[in-house]
């Protein structure tokens, strides 16, 4: 078995910025939040109440590291895009701020109060293009195919996932299992564990990002028994411009959702095709899983007792892949349908015997299904391109800094406790440094001035909090 640490949410209140702990404390829109000290690479808080007190309590708790995760996020997407951050803001301002419903706009309002009162700079639009910043390059490619009569340009993949139950798994309930491919310069910020509990909706536990509203790479429980995860559809293109930004739907469904047909219908409602994905949904109350696969024009939703879906950004409905997507899905050496491949042999070879420690070793799998090696590569479910001669076509040229910037397991009954296991950076123990990666690839010295190490942390099991308002009236006082 891989490393594990288990870290205990204790009840203590622990605070690591300016203001003195009693001060803080009575600050009523702080009332129940905390944020406790690093965990191997993780920063875990935990936000309460109204969405504007949740906003506040985010942007103030994690003041600094939102104002860092946006500079690493203005300096990835304006350079992968060609614009600059204002006119992001005003594509922000006119396409995804309309489609932003009350509750999240108080929220988002709220993170940028907290962090003014922290002496931070940013506004509302600013989080709200952090927030957009992944569907960005869908109304751009959009724009291009209307206006332009150009070809799209093939969106940014991610992920490898997985979600089985009945005779797959090791106890009959569900498992799922999902790891986030990105480029590291936003994937060393991708490090927070939010456990949420707002006053409307259900409780969250999931991995984000400072600053951001939703998962992002989307893998969460909450309080109904749903479990979620998602892989990006590869080669997607469409876009509505009237629609409901994808990270909003996303939280929504998060939050919201009782069932498999719940999360559905929040996906689909005011679906705009942004950050188009796969998603894979367990119900732990009936041991069913569903995976959506969400186009825009195609929407498929497949269910199971006894299954697994698996996801590596290859789409599925032959239909949803003519009409919109420009994906080879005859090629099989096609980095996506390895990967495929690879979670087929592994769902055959472990079938009845999948728990988390299974899920552990799929999620940090380096085998090669073309060269039959272990060689982490595109084409593993655990890829680092920094790595390979290759490259991901379309996506990241060869040796750059990108690949598996986390994982995340859990099962029905760490889920029913709110409960999953993480692993920040690299938990394959694949260790990536920047210093001698640019030194080599100077090509890529852009990034240099954000770029960081990227260490082999280990597993760390992280579960909701307990009361913490008694400690922070004796912390007070």
């Amino acid at each position: 078995m891989l490393r594990r640490t288990f870290v205990s949410i204790v009840s203590l209140l622990v605070f690591c910025g300016a203001a003195p702990l009693a001060a803080w404390a009575r600050d009523a829109k702080l009332a129940g939040a905390f944020r406790q000290p690093e965990q191997n690479g993780w920063i875990y808080v935990h936000l309460e109440g109204k969405p504007a007190a949740v906003g506040y309590q985010h942007g103030y708790l994690l003041a600094t590291e939102i104002e860092d995760n946006k500079r690493a996020i203005e300096l990835s997407t304006t350079h992968e895009t060609g614009k600059t951050w204002d006119e992001l803001r005003a594509i922000s301002k006119k396409i995804f701020w309309p489609g932003i419903p009350t509750e999240y706009r108080q929220e988002l309002t709220g993170i940028a109060d907290g962090l003014h009162a922290r002496g931070g700079k940013l506004d509302v639009i600013d989080l709200v293009t952090m927030n957009a910043y992944m569907e960005f390059d869908y109304y751009l490619n959009s724009l291009k195919r209307r206006k332009d009569h150009q070809p799209a340009d093939v969106t940014a993949e991610h992920c490898s996932a997985f979600i089985a139950t009945g005779n797959y798994t090791k106890d009959g309930k569900i498992v799922i299992g999902h790891n986030n491919w990105t480029d590291y310069l936003t994937g060393t910020r991708w490090n927070v564990i939010f456990d949420i509990a707002p006053s409307e909706g259900h409780r969250i536990l999931m991995d984000g990002m400072p600053g951001l509203i939703h998962s992002a790479d989307d893998f969460g429980i909450n309080d109904a028994g749903m479990m979620i995860t998602e892989t990006t559809i590869s080669s997607f293109h469409g876009f509505n411009e009237h629609g409901i930004p994808e990270f909003v739907r996303a939280r929504k469904a998060m939050q919201y959702s009782e069932s498999i047909d719940d999360f559905a219908r929040y996906m689909e409602t005011g679906n705009n095709g942004g950050y188009a994905n796969t998603w894979l949904i367990g119900d732990r109350k009936t041991n069913e899983i569903g995976r959506l696969e969400l186009g825009l024009k195609n929407v498929t939703l497949t269910r199971s007792r006894d299954g697994y879906f698996a996801g590596s950004n290859f789409p599925i409905n032959p239909k949803l892949i003519k009409e919109e997507t420009d994906y080879p899905a005859d090629d099989p050496n096609a980095p996506n349908n390895c990967r495929h491949r690879r979670w087929d042999q592994l769902m055959a070879q472990y079938k009845g015997r999948i728990d988390v420690n299974a899920a552990e070793k799929f999620e940090t799998d380096h085998y090669d299904v073309i060269t039959h090696e272990i060689d982490p590569n595109e084409r593993t479910l655990c890829g680092h391109i920094d790595r390979s001669s290759r490259g991901m076509p379309g996506w990241q040229p060869p040796y750059s800094p990108a690949g598996v910037a986390n994982a995340k397991v859990s099962d029905s009954a760490m889920a029913e406790r709110m409960s999953f296991i993480a692993g920040a950076g690299h938990p394959c123990g694949v260790e990536f440094h920047a210093a001698a990666h640019l030194k080599q690839h100077p090509e890529f010295a852009w990034e240099a001035p954000l770029l960081h190490d990227m260490k082999a942390n280990p597993w760390t099991v992280f579960q909701k909090a307990g009361d913490v308002k008694t400690a922070v009236a004796e912390a007070a006082n």
